[in-house]
Parts: structure tokens; C-alpha cells; sequence
């Protein structure tokens, strides 16, 4: 493997782990359910697709590198949908955003 695809690869792992762990403090410190689902869907979505690249890019042409692709696709496909479904479910079941006094998001301090 070259030092560029070696370094390309540990790039993309790397990244990856930063944003799975940013969406791990992001879950923890949200104000409520939809923030933290937010927090949650965006950076698993990103953070797994770079770890799977790096993979990707570590494995070469091998058949790893097609069951990682279709773990890609997988998680592209389901994750915003599950996600969706979650906040429509939460509305229906009357989870409300959390709001001020004034009926507005909350304003950063």
C-alpha cells in the first residue's frame, strides 16, 4: 500500500472516531430529546461512513471492501429514515421542542 493511501486511510479513521465522539458529548450535553437525536443521527451517519472508508481504503479491492461498501449503503439508507421515524413518533406521542418563555428556541447564553 503507498504512504498516501496509508495516510489517507488513517486520516478518514481518524476523523471518523473524532466526530463519533463529538456525538457522544453532543447526546450528553443537548438540551432535549430532538437536539440529542439530531446530535446523535448526524455525526453516527458521518463519523461511521469515514471509519468505513478508512477501511475501505485499508482493505484494497477485496471482497472486505464490498461488505464494507454495503454496510456503507446500509447505514446511509436507514439511518435518516430511522431517524425520521423517531421524531415523528416522539411528535405524535406529544414530545414538544424545549422553548423560553417566549415560544422561541432557546437563545445561546
Amino acid at each position: 500500500m503507498s504512504l498516501l493511501l496509508e495516510w489517507v486511510s488513517w486520516a478518514c479513521l481518524l476523523a471518523g472516531g473524532f466526530f463519533c465522539v463529538v456525538g457522544a458529548l453532543g447526546l450528553l450535553r443537548m438540551p432535549d430529546f430532538y437536539t440529542r437525536m439530531h446530535a446523535a443521527s448526524v455525526t453516527d451517519t458521518l463519523g461511521a461512513g469515514l471509519i468505513l472508508f478508512g477501511l475501505m481504503l485499508q482493505a484494497g479491492l477485496t471482497l472486505v471492501t464490498a461488505k464494507l461498501l454495503i454496510i456503507v449503503l446500509l447505514i446511509a439508507f436507514t439511518s435518516p429514515t430511522a431517524t425520521h421515524a423517531l421524531a415523528k413518533a416522539a411528535l405524535t406521542r406529544g414530545v414538544q421542542p424545549q422553548l423560553d418563555e417566549d415560544g422561541e428556541p432557546p437563545s445561546k447564553p
